[in-house]
């Protein structure tokens, strides 16, 4: 369910705004207007829902607007253009009373600085928004209490800010988050003030609430890598407009435009992408109640030297390679003939650990679900061209023992290239 849409949002920022709007709707360049009019085309057609429960990370280098459009999901910067719905009331058509009751009620905002008052303590910085709403003191601190006990500063109640780390400020603005019990955060670049351990401390905390207490967010960020940690999904901008959304795994996979694929370059893809993301329909499977001339039959069809064997259910009983079938053509089934397989991977395995199984398999890495059925398979070229190792388009490579090796962009967690891990393999191996 959508709780919060924007639709064909714009801000321009200078004189006639509206020209400039609509200017840009019949395909002016907002450079060239920048110029003639001397406006700044903040955010140019913004559209995009976020759904209860998800965190939605708009992010983009500085100047592309995402702080500006952070600030017009709750009226902070009226839209020039467009509309912002927050449970599909339109902010954009409020006057200043109801606007405010609706921040109180619906939005609460974490800011890059902190944004905390020195002279008061952490405890009554925790329950500033509850105050501003006419709480009363007893239980507007019980309910700060709690969210201060959430981002783990029990103890610290009493302290000033100035006493406390960077870290720690964050936590006490991300408690008065909390605190307020809205149903949507917002956070401008919250954690980019902060030191890279402390940093990845604040993103496990946020992932950790969020499982909790599922709160919608958007989270802005220029950090692609946080980015791709932490959002459900990924808005990209670039000088104002939104140029993909989608997850990290679609992003780093399948980039829009040469702008997105040159900001993911440098991505750790085996921390991001998972076996579920990048394995593919197996050539042809075998039923446990084949028989091996039917084995045979398959393999020399579908030029494959082994088969995965499943059940009817496509539970995963093991595999078979050709030399045990032509030897065998006498039984009835298959079923002596399987082999055992150990080295199945879950769908939400994580390219970082599917290196050494793939090395260790005779056939395609099998993809399995949390009920043991096949979902897919991975052979080798492919997981190397979804690290952005090779190109298998490009090339037309066949993963065989005679196919050139690609070279390995990067070392996998032990330590080997990649593809010398992916190429110890058996000789018997087929893909």
């Amino acid at each position: 369910m959508s709780v919060l849409e924007a639709q064909h949002l714009y801000k321009i920022f200078g004189r006639r705004p509206d020209e400039v709007v609509k200017r840009l709707e019949e395909g002016a360049d907002a450079a060239e207007l920048r110029e003639k009019y001397g406006v700044t085309p903040a955010v140019i057609d913004a559209s995009f829902e976020v759904q209860q429960g998800e965190i939605f990370v708009v992010m983009g280098l500085s100047g592309s607007g995402k702080s500006t459009l952070i600030r017009m999901l709750n009226g902070l910067h009226p839209a020039s253009s467009g509309k912002v719905l927050i449970h599909g009331e339109d902010i954009s058509a409020m006057g200043g009373a109801q606007l405010r009751k609706t921040r109180s009620e619906h939005i609460s905002m974490v800011f890059q600085h902190f944004a905390l008052f020195p002279h008061r303590t952490v405890l009554q910085n925790a329950a500033y928004g509850l105050k501003i709403k006419g709480m009363r003191e007893s239980e507007r601190n019980e309910k700060a209490r709690e969210a201060l006990s959430m981002v783990g500063l029990d103890g610290w109640t009493d302290q000033r800010p100035g006493e406390l780390s960077g870290g720690m400020q964050q936590r006490v603005g991300l408690a008065r988050a909390l605190a307020a019990g809205t149903d949507i955060m917002l956070m401008d670049e919250a954690f980019s003030a902060l030191d890279p351990l402390i940093r990845r401390d604040m993103q496990d905390q946020l992932i950790e609430l969020q499982q909790k207490l599922g709160k919608t967010i958007v989270f802005i960020t220029h950090d692609l890598n946080e980015a791709m940690r932490i959002g459900d999904r990924i808005a990209m901008m670039r000088n104002g407009r939104i140029v993909q959304i989608g997850t990290a795994e679609q992003i780093l996979t399948d980039p829009a435009n040469d702008y997105v694929a040159q900001f993911i370059a440098d991505v750790d893809r085996t921390r991001v992408l998972t076996a579920g993301s990048i394995m593919e329909p197996p050539v042809a499977t075998l039923g446990i109640g084949n028989g091996p001339k039917a084995a045979q039959k398959l393999m020399r069809e579908h030029q494959q030297r082994g088969l995965y064997v499943v059940s009817r259910d496509r539970t995963l009983q093991g595999y078979v390679m050709e030399e045990a079938v032509a030897a065998n053509r006498e039984l009835q089934t298959i079923e002596s003939l399987v082999q055992p397989i150990d080295t199945a991977v879950s769908v939400d395995e994580q390219a970082a650990h599917l290196f050494t199984p793939s090395a260790s398999v005779r056939l395609p890495l099998p993809v399995v679900d949390a009920d043991n059925k096949l979902r897919g398979v991975i052979p080798r070229v492919t997981l190397l061209a979804a690290l952005g190792q090779v190109d298998a388009h490009e090339t037309g490579v066949r993963d065989t023992d005679d196919a050139p090796k690609p070279q390995a962009g990067g070392n996998p967690p032990s330590g080997n290239t990649a593809n010398d891990l992916l190429t110890k393999t058996t000789a018997g191996e087929d893909q």
